[in-house]
């Protein structure tokens, strides 16, 4: 929840996930002279640094262990494929 009010300059910025039964916080303090817009911008870095969207994208959907071990299959393999095409290209 973000607080921009009167109030912002004693409340933190927090956002909760879930994360398999335990909750993340992700919470930002005004500091002072900061202007609002600096304190949702260093809101948004803290959140995706904190990769708290792509968890939550990926924890939209269920995948099964075995389409997980399939998709990081296919992961590896494409890694491995650009990674000697990389090696390629420095020999020319």
């Amino acid at each position: 929840m973000l607080y921009l009010g009167s109030d912002a300059d004693q409340r933190a910025d927090s956002y909760r996930v879930r994360k398999g039964g335990e909750t993340k916080a992700m919470s930002v303090t005004l500091r002072p002279g900061e202007s609002q817009e600096n304190l949702l911008k260093r809101f948004r870095k803290e959140v995706v640094k904190g990769r708290i969207l792509s968890t939550y994208r990926k924890k939209r959907w269920y995948v099964s262990k075995s389409e997980q071990r399939r998709l990081a299959k296919q992961r590896a393999a494409r890694k491995a494929r650009r990674k000697m095409l990389r090696r390629m290209e420095k020999q020319r």
